[in-house]
């Protein structure tokens, strides 16, 4: 019996980003549950995902949703930036 909210489901979802990324390969997901399931969606952003198929009718909801977390998520230049920042010897 499957549930895409069960722990290991999600790990392997977030793996299989990860791995696809590092290798430059964009990840798209089509199925019912970011559809019905707003924390789905935001779940597979926060993850990483590229893209999400949606239902019709719940494209809406689902986009403001999107939006919200994707602003909340460092951008990869911001990551870029950072990591330079880091670099600076700070000053004794």
């Amino acid at each position: 019996i499957f549930d895409e909210n069960d722990a290991s489901v999600k790990y392997l979802i977030e793996d299989l980003i990860v791995k696809a990324h590092k290798s430059n390969t964009k990840v798209g997901f089509c199925g019912q549950a970011p559809s019905d399931k707003d924390t789905y969606a935001q779940f597979l952003v926060r993850a990483g995902i590229d893209s999400i198929s949606l239902n019709p009718d719940s494209i809406i909801r689902n986009i403001e949703k999107i939006a919200e977390i994707e602003h909340l998520i460092p951008s990869e230049n911001d990551k870029k930036l950072q990591k330079l920042v880091d670099k600076i010897p700070t000053p004794r």
